[in-house]
Parts: structure tokens; sequence; C-alpha cells
């Protein structure tokens, strides 16, 4: 029997994106498993019931990466 994976947002902090199927790339933060909520980034789908492959982050981590993207001149 697989372990099941609690997911519970409890912040949405904004979407990064949208694809043409209306997934959205998003910055949450999130409690995995109810542990400490750490920030998020994946896609959801629109009714939020499916969500993608993605990459968390730690609050040092966050700022770290924070810190990388603002280097970026675009």
């Amino acid at each position: 029997m697989a372990n099941e994976i609690s997911c519970e947002v409890k912040e949405r902090m904004g979407v990064i994106g949208e694809d043409r199927r209306g997934w959205t790339k998003e910055l949450n933060l999130v409690s995995w498993n109810h542990l400490n909520p750490r920030y998020d980034i994946r896609e959801w789908a629109p009714d939020r019931s499916r969500m993608g492959k993605g990459v968390t982050f730690t609050k040092d981590e966050i700022t770290v990466l924070r810190d990388l993207l603002n280097k970026i001149s675009v």
C-alpha cells in the first residue's frame, strides 16, 4: 500500500504563468505531510484537483534564489 502524501496550501503567493490548457505555474507556501510550510513552485490544474512535479525551498533557500534572480539582467 502506498503512503498517502498530504498537501495543504497555506498561502497562495502568486501565479508565474499559465499554459494553453489553463494550468498555472505558481509560487505558494505549502505544508507537506503536516510539516512546516515550505515555498513551493509547481503547476496546478485549473480546478486544483491535480498538480505537476515541483520544487520546494526553505526560507533560506528561497532567499538565495531571490538574490540570484536579482542578478539576472533581462
